[in-house]
């Protein structure tokens, strides 16, 4: 399990409450062609809110007709994340790569709601 799929655990609670999903305790992560630009009005997930120190952007979209959240840190949205701004990690209730049996360099499509 990563970074995200354990913070994802033990903040499931909170996940839960802002998405008003049960999110599978891991991401899929997928490069993009270019960056992704956030849009405005996203769900937060403030630090001081769980007693963290990481504030997360909560993005609601699809994927595989799935109802999904991208989830990006703010280090990851400023460039100083483990991750650039090409790369979205997408969190729903199942494991994807497992369900879907997919494999690096896949190609998939997701779907931003408003």
């Amino acid at each position: 399990m990563g970074d995200f799929g354990t913070w994802i655990a033990r903040l499931q609670d909170h996940h839960e409450r802002k998405t008003g999903m049960y999110l599978f305790p891991g991401t899929l992560n997928i490069q993009l062609e270019h960056e992704y630009d956030l849009p405005e009005n996203c769900i937060r997930l403030e630090a001081e809110a769980y007693g963290g120190t990481v504030c997360v952007t909560i993005v609601r979209c699809t994927i595989f007709g799935r109802r999904a959240v991208i989830l990006r840190t703010d280090k990851n949205e400023t460039g100083e994340g483990r991750h650039s701004r090409a790369v979205v990690e997408i969190a729903t209730d199942i494991c994807l790569r497992e369900h879907y049996d997919l494999q690096d360099g896949d190609v998939v499509s997701i779907e931003i709601v408003q």
